[in-house]
């Protein structure tokens, strides 16, 4: 499961970087990459929502339940 989370931690470090593009330079990268309204945008967003729902479950289970070995 631990995969999971790096996984959605990653996607949600792009989707920070995608807004970040877009507020500095209003330059939308996974637009650019996959052409805008396209299908693969599309995913792509489903999927950075996805692993930010994922990261809230993250922060709010307890450390033993995420696999966290310091928490022991």
């Amino acid at each position: 499961m631990i995969w999971v989370v790096r996984i959605a931690t990653i996607l949600v470090i792009i989707g920070g970087i995608n807004w970040g593009l877009v507020g500095l330079f209003e330059f939308n990268l996974v637009d650019a990459v996959f052409g805008e309204g396209s299908v693969g945008s599309r995913v792509v967003y489903v999927l950075v929502g996805v692993s930010a729902l994922i990261a809230v479950a993250n922060l709010t289970l307890p450390a033993r339940s995420r696999g966290d070995r310091s928490a022991a």
